[in-house]
Order: structure tokens, then C-alpha cells, then sequence
């Protein structure tokens, strides 16, 4: 068997060579990314059955893994994050990076990720590029108030920010200066286009919801309180398959909400939150968990959500609700802060989410 390493850039791969033992690794040398070269390599290096290759997650995604499955060749993405570094080590470089990629993927040092297929990956990019559209909103709402509020100019008593009412007044707003005319439309067309950018997007991702491989679990989730379309969706975006996660635990692990721990013999220390995994998922657990603050109830948009769908996820839903609220009050009343008790309402929120999931599958299943 032999263990390549890859260390993959936009122009070129280098790569370095274990062989099975305990062999200093070889460096082979740098090859074109492109297709035909990675096909040309597999087919010097000998058999596909008996090649490993690795090279870390970056920039350059995923189609080099799923070119070399297409050939037959085993082939993990390596977490840069939880590869070993050697302390005092100051010299990098593509071909040390990969030698040291195939020396360690031989030892069974490395960590792989999970590689989301072409239509998760899909979706993914869909629901990002919204979160990104989001951000763009902002910062033009930003803009525009600041340039406001630098001329002050005030909109009239009793009309709140970006109300129907205030965007009306924008409308008809005048200037004396030209110049400020022209700023003021600029700033205000840019705020317009994001959002008709938000709306093409959201209209995609409804289609995605009802339509889409993922369709039934997107549905499913929306069962949840704090749980609507965009949330659901992007939740099964970014987590693809529920499947790989056996215990509940282990996805409250991958998103990064179970506490830091630092124990020694029978001192027995907890921390923050690890912050582990995927950042995505754990802002939208987080935002979900604040609405169960309120009391249990399932009416309005929720009730129409759970329309249609099977008494096991709508009891699983009604049990979320009661559990998570008593919690929240619970930890207040033990003297936690608000953000830390929503915290732990979001690691348990994953939970409940975890099970909805694992009961789809089972029914797509059967």
C-alpha cells in the first residue's frame, strides 16, 4: 500500500510518497492540478486498490477528491485543523507540507471530514450566498442611516427605522445639494438591489425545501419552534448527512456547543463552549434557542408548519418546547446569564433535531 500525500494549491500539487512500514516517506515531486495530470500520477504510481491519497481541506473544494474516486483511489480530506504540528517547527513549504501529509496519514494521525456530495454541496452554496446577501442588506442599511444621521436629517415622530412608513418617507425625501442627491440614490438603489438579490435567493431556497433531495427533512425540521424555512434548510445544507452522527452527542460535538473540559487525576475542570466544527450551524442553533423563552404553545405560522406532518415529529416538537423552556428558566434562576442559559438550550435544541432527523430516515428507509 502506498500513502500519497497532496499538497493542493490553485496552480500545482506537490506530492510525496509512504510507502507501507516504517520507510522514510519520498517526495515525488509537483504535478499540474489539472485532470489529466492527477490521472497520469495514478496511473505511475500502480494499482488503484493498493493507493491512499489525502490532502487538506481548503479553497480548491472538493473535485480532486471526487476525481479520484471516479478512478478507483481511495481518498480522505484532511481537517487542517487537528493536524499535529511540531512545536518549534518555523520552515513550510509544499514539499515538506506534503511529506509530512504521508507520514502521518500511514500513521493514522490524521482527521477526515465529511464530504458533502454535489447537490449538498449545492445547497450549501445557495443558502451561504443568501447569509452573504444578509450582510450586504446590512451594511447598506448602515451606510444609509450613517449619511443620515451625518446631515442630520431625522425622520418624523413616531416612524420607526425601515418600517413601511419610513421607507415611504425616504422616498419622497429632497435635497438642496446635488451632490448629496446622487449619494443619497446610490446609497438607496444599493440597499434596493440586495434585497431583490434576497428575494431571488429565498425564492430558490422554497423551491429547494419542497422540491429537493433533502425536501422531507427540510419539512420536517420546520416542526420545530424557531425552526422556519431558511433555518431548516440551512441547517441541512451545512450538516448534509444526519446519518453519520450515531448519538446526539456526537453532533452537539461537531457543531461545537459541549463544554471545554481540563482534568488532571481528580481535579475536574469545565469551560467555555469548544467552538469546534461549523460555525453556520451553531450561530442558527443559538438564534433558534432564544424562542424558547416564551411559554409552550404551537399556533400561527407553527401550526401551520406542522400541518400534514406525522404525530411522532410533532410530539417530538411539543416535548422540545416544554423541556427547553423549563430548562431556560431553570438555569436563570440558578443565577446563569441569559446568553450562557441559551447556550445550553441550543446544545439540547440539537438534540431534539438529531431525533427528528433519525425518525425521517427511518421512514424514508422503510
Amino acid at each position: 500500500t502506498k500513502f500519497v500525500g497532496l499538497d493542493v494549491s490553485k496552480e500545482k500539487i506537490a506530492v510525496a510518497i509512504a510507502e507501507e512500514g516504517r520507510g522514510e516517506p519520498r517526495y515525488f515531486g509537483m504535478i499540474p492540478h489539472t485532470p489529466e495530470a492527477v490521472r497520469k500520477l495514478v496511473k505511475k504510481l500502480g494499482d488503484p486498490h493498493t493507493l491512499r491519497f489525502c490532502y487538506e481541506a481548503g479553497p480548491t473544494g472538493y473535485p480532486l477528491y471526487r476525481l479520484l474516486s471516479t478512478l478507483g483511489v481511495h481518498c480522505e480530506v484532511i481537517a487542517p485543523s487537528l493536524i499535529p504540528q511540531k512545536p518549534g517547527e518555523r520552515i513550510k513549504t509544499d514539499r515538506r507540507d506534503s511529506i509530512r501529509l504521508a507520514q502521518l496519514y500511514r500513521a493514522g494521525e490524521l482527521t477526515s471530514i465529511y464530504v458533502p456530495t454535489t447537490e449538498d454541496e449545492a445547497l450549501r452554496d445557495l443558502v451561504r450566498a443568501r447569509e452573504d446577501a444578509k450582510e450586504d442588506e446590512l451594511r447598506a442599511k448602515h451606510r444609509l442611516s450613517k449619511f443620515l444621521l451625518r446631515n442630520n436629517i431625522k425622520q418624523p415622530a413616531g416612524v420607526n427605522k425601515w418600517t413601511r412608513k419610513y421607507r415611504d418617507w425616504l422616498d419622497i425625501l429632497k435635497f438642496e445639494s446635488a451632490a448629496l442627491r446622487v449619494v443619497f440614490q446610490e446609497y438607496y438603489h444599493q440597499l434596493k438591489e440586495v434585497e431583490q438579490r434576497i428575494l431571488r435567493l429565498e425564492e430558490e431556497i422554497k423551491l429547494q425545501a419542497t422540491e429537493g433531495v433533502h425536501a422531507p427533512t427540510i419539512q420536517a425540521l420546520q416542526a420545530l419552534r424557531g425552526v422556519a424555512l431558511i433555518t431548516a434548510t440551512s441547517l441541512v445544507a451545512e450538516i448534509g448527512s444526519f446519518n453519520r452522527f450515531p448519538t446526539p452527542k456526537k453532533l452537539m460535538a461537531y457543531i461545537g456547543l459541549i463544554p471545554s473540559e481540563s482534568s488532571s487525576g481528580e481535579r475536574r475542570r469545565q469551560g467555555a463552549i469548544t467552538k469546534t466544527g461549523n460555525r453556520h450551524v451553531r450561530r442558527l442553533l443559538i438564534e433558534s434557542a432564544w424562542s424558547y423563552r416564551y411559554q409552550p404553545a404551537v399556533k400561527g405560522d407553527l401550526k401551520r408548519r406542522q400541518d400534514g406532518l406525522s404525530p411522532t415529529i410533532q410530539a417530538i416538537s411539543w416535548k422540545a418546547q416544554n423541556r427547553l423552556h423549563k430548562k431556560y428558566y431553570r438555569l436563570l434562576s440558578r443565577g446563569k446569564e441569559s446568553s450562557k442559559a441559551i447556550t445550553a438550550i441550543a446544545r439540547e435544541l440539537a438534540g431534539f433535531i438529531w431525533a427528528i432527523t433519525q425518525e425521517v430516515e427511518g421512514t424514508l428507509r422503510t
